[in-house]
């Protein structure tokens, strides 16, 4: 790992919104780095709230529909600290690559943001269903960021789900 990366995984890395993005395949242990961190950003006395891309997605989808988005995404806004889980593991559709990208922008610069995804940026595109709009999100999540990648063998057992 680079300085650059460690820098980012400091807790005062958090308190100046700065993001940190774990990308991997599948059961090399991002979901539990990103618990981790974002632990030690609680215990330091910041709020923080995780779900997974998808559960964002419906919720905040659901919330649009029946006309509360506004007062929906405050839940998500609100938090120092907000952990997205599994970003490309189900693709979104164009309400939620939408919400998405609005609660991107909303947070950036003003709040941190620790995502995971087992797609490398370049594959992005097939994510969000917009190679435009996934650099959108890109932009924002990457100008103030630590990227980790993880390689390796698995650490999950049992079958493949």
């Amino acid at each position: 790992m680079d300085s650059g990366a460690a820098a980012g995984l400091r807790v005062d890395g958090i308190h100046e919104a700065s993001n940190v993005i774990f990308l991997g395949p599948r059961g090399v242990g991002k979901t539990h780095l990103t618990v981790a961190l974002a632990e030690a950003a609680i215990r330091a006395g910041l709020e923080g709230y995780c779900i997974t891309a998808h559960d964002l997605a419906t919720d905040l989808g659901r919330a649009y529909r029946e006309g509360r988005l506004v007062r929906r995404m405050r839940t998500y806004l609100a938090p120092k600290v907000l952990v997205i889980d599994k970003v490309g593991y189900l693709p979104l559709d164009d309400l939620g690559t939408t919400i998405f990208f609005q609660l991107v922008s909303a947070r950036y610069e003003r709040s941190s943001i620790i995502l995971t995804s087992n797609k490398s940026y370049g594959d992005w595109g097939s994510i969000f269903g917009d190679p435009i709009i996934a650099t959108a999100i890109l932009d924002r999540l990457l100008h103030h960021s630590a990227t980790i990648n993880i390689r390796g063998g698995t650490y999950q057992y049992g079958p493949i789900r």
